[in-house]
């Protein structure tokens, strides 16, 4: 094991209302981080895994969301959800059998019907990817857990710190083009990101000022932060 699931950070070009949306979808409050940006954490959460991390950026939301979380629903259909500001994009439809929803901002996420014996709440987080079995196998080897490999996709379960029933990593034919808006973070075990390097993350960018941490991409360039379990410099 190289490292950890920390938490999830999300973009936006309003922290406050965006992260005062995600807080009523999975009924969590919302803490000041500083710096304009916004934190919500779930009051179910098990770990502070489950947090998101809600950011301010310049730049505005374009191109399709390639990671998304999908969400278990308290009721049989997301009427709660569209009243509190979601926007639905389509029904299910055939053996799609969950909602496509946005939130304020445009970012794309999944809801399905409630499930007896199971509550409300994320259960699974997706990733788009041009090689599924290839992105789980490179990220089971950096957390560890098993891999699920099926026609469409694969999904790790089991990933150090990771606070979902599965990683999926859905097959897309498109590549990716753009910055994701939704990322993870990882706890590294060592002080350093050369493992990850190693094993064939590419190095975005080193710690900055008081940031102790690195920017990498996996192999499909999908950007995540690496913090080092000791201060750095």
């Amino acid at each position: 094991m190289i490292a950890r699931f920390k938490d999830l950070c999300l973009d936006a070009a309003d922290p406050l209302a965006l992260g005062a949306f995600w807080a009523r979808m999975l009924n969590g409050d919302v803490a000041d981080a500083g710096d304009d940006d916004t934190r919500v954490d779930p009051r179910s959460a098990r770990s502070n895994a489950e947090s998101i991390w809600v950011n301010k950026v310049p730049e505005p939301r374009v191109g399709k969301t390639r990671v998304h979380l999908d969400l278990r629903l308290a009721d049989a259909d997301p009427a709660a959800l569209l009243a509190a500001g979601a926007r639905l994009v389509r029904e299910p439809a055939g053996e799609a059998t969950w909602w496509v929803l946005t939130d304020p901002e445009g970012n794309e996420f999944c809801a399905f019907a409630a499930r007896e014996g199971t509550g409300p709440g994320p259960f699974e987080l997706v990733v788009d990817a041009a090689d599924p079995v290839a992105q789980a196998t490179w990220w089971a080897g950096a957390l560890g857990g098993t891999i699920e490999d099926e026609s469409t996709h694969a999904a790790v379960s089991g990933a150090a710190g990771f606070p979902w029933d599965y990683w999926v990593f859905a097959g897309v034919p498109e590549p990716k083009t753009v910055k994701n808006r939704l990322h993870w973070d990882v706890d590294l075990v060592d002080p350093a990101p050369t493992a990850l390097i190693d094993a064939g993350a590419t190095l975005l960018r080193e710690p900055q000022a008081d940031a102790r941490w690195w920017v990498l991409a996996d192999p499909e360039g999908n950007e995540f932060c690496a913090f080092s379990p000791h201060p750095i410099g």
